[in-house]
């Protein structure tokens, strides 16, 4: 009987204040904290764990917030539709002071967006694409990489590919200190700093130390990006020159400016890395993979730059699988107004005004075992047909899934740079495949865990790094 009013209890305390139409509602079991501890230490297992208790809608406390988390992948499109009564600025300003010291009240993201997009496609994007084609194969000369030629080194797989696309995608894009390896270095080696701390910023989790560090990191980036001294004459540096004028135009003053530079750093350079990194990881224990895609990128190495990347099925599978693995970004919404949703299967939900929505893509439709069979395995070949065709066809309980996988943001909201990232990814692992000789130190080594802190911030990081040896080809 104790046992019963026990249980009796809890359900209403979990269930109370629950109005007519609102999706099931878990409270948690510590008042105004709710769920946030074990939300903020691994995400993905905590809302999967949610999506088995109360299915594809739930709305958890976290830390006195109220989210509601959406995870019916083929009705994201739909319900992120609406940019009026969901916002998307108003978490993203708390971030933005948060992770980069940075206030831009008049922010227009839509308006930068456009700009962004005339300049990640047609013929700019072709020149941006040739830039960082020409900056990454100066950067893996022997003697930028301090090397004799068929001279054997080891490192961290991760930071091998992390570096060298950083100091690849900062050359591109911002444009400096390509004659200076040690700055090059040093921004880089900053940018790491900076950069392991940020899920603790965004949480506000971080300890004195920590603080510091990421503050000082902060101070030294922002000296290196002072718009003054960033190369935005170019023609393939129209991009950033746009951004800085509508900050200008915006009434941004110059040391706001040389803060908004820190947050374009890493939107541009912060996820292309780890994701190159995982496609090596993944070929390196997995031969056969390995195997198919050097000969896919050897039989294409005598095409024009523009043309070696365009005809690659089973690189274009490899990555797509890759990012299917770790492309695990938070969406985010602010409810504006009460609103009603619906789900693909056409039940009606009611969202409550100052709740926050989310969606997470890496849960579902990424992870969903009735979408993917065996989705925590890396199936080279799961994205293409027999005939070596894209593999576009998925299904989940016979209705044709809208996107097997979301790595690049939903249909109304889609990353502009992303023709430019799967260019720079594929572009440096194909260099790496065929310009060095590389292999594991361990053969046996299997690919490190993720950092589950990273779950909600892109493209997942590893919790350790797998040792490799190379050398640069003769």
């Amino acid at each position: 009987v104790c046992g019963g009013a026990v249980l009796c209890l809890t359900y209403s305390f979990l269930m109370i204040n629950l109005r007519r139409n609102e999706p099931p509602l878990d409270k948690g079991m510590i008042p105004w904290l709710g769920h946030a501890l074990e939300f903020g230490k691994d995400a993905a297992k905590f809302l999967t764990r949610m999506k088995q208790k109360h299915g594809d809608i739930f709305t958890v406390r976290a830390a006195g917030q109220y989210i509601t988390v959406l995870l019916d992948s083929n009705c994201y499109d739909a319900v992120l539709s609406d940019v009026v009564l969901l916002d998307q600025t108003s978490y993203a300003q708390v971030l933005m002071e948060r992770i980069f010291s940075l206030d831009l009240p008049n922010h227009n993201p839509e308006s930068e967006k456009k700009r962004a997009e005339m300049h990640f496609q047609g013929t700019a994007l072709t020149q941006l694409c040739s830039s960082m084609q020409n900056n990454l194969q100066h950067l893996v000369t022997p003697s930028e990489m301090g090397l004799k030629v068929s001279e054997w080194k080891k490192d961290g797989l991760f930071n091998f590919c992390y570096s060298l696309l950083f100091k690849t995608g900062y050359l591109t894009v911002f444009g400096t200190e390509k004659n200076n390896s040690a700055a090059l270095a040093e921004i880089y080696e900053e940018f790491r700093q900076f950069d392991k701390l940020l899920p603790k910023l965004a949480r506000t989790t971080v300890n004195k130390e920590e603080k510091q560090i990421a503050s000082s990191a902060r101070e030294k980036l922002w000296k290196w990006l002072t718009p003054a001294r960033l190369d935005r004459k170019s023609e393939h540096q129209s991009w950033l020159g746009n951004y800085v004028q509508q900050l200008q135009d915006e009434g941004v003053d110059a040391e706001t400016q040389r803060r908004a530079m820190l947050l374009q750093l890493w939107v541009t350079q912060g996820n292309a890395g780890p994701a190159a990194f995982w496609v090596l990881g993944y070929l390196l224990t997995h031969p056969e993979a390995l195997r198919v895609v050097r000969e896919e990128i050897q039989g294409g190495k005598h095409h024009r730059p523009e043309e070696r990347q365009k005809n690659t099925p089973v690189f274009d599978s490899v990555l797509s699988e890759t990012l299917r693995l770790t492309a695990a970004a938070l969406i985010t919404r602010e409810v504006k107004q009460d609103k009603k949703i619906h789900l693909s299967n056409g039940q009606e939900y009611q969202l409550r005004r100052g709740d926050r929505l989310c969606v997470f893509p890496f849960i579902s439709p990424q992870m969903d075992p009735q979408i993917h069979q065996q989705p925590e395995m890396f199936q080279f070949d799961r994205f293409l047909n027999a005939g070596g065709t894209e593999q576009k066809d998925f299904f989940k309980e016979g209705v044709r899934v809208k996107c097997p996988s979301v790595p690049w943001g939903t249909k109304d909201n889609l990353c502009p740079g992303r023709q430019f990232a799967i260019s720079a990814i594929k572009e440096l692992v194909s260099t790496i495949l065929t310009r060095f000789d590389l292999e594991l130190c361990d053969k046996n080594a299997k690919l490190p865990l993720v950092d589950p802190s990273r779950y909600g911030f892109g493209i997942l990081q590893p919790a350790g790094d797998l040792e490799i040896c190379y050398r640069i080809r003769s």
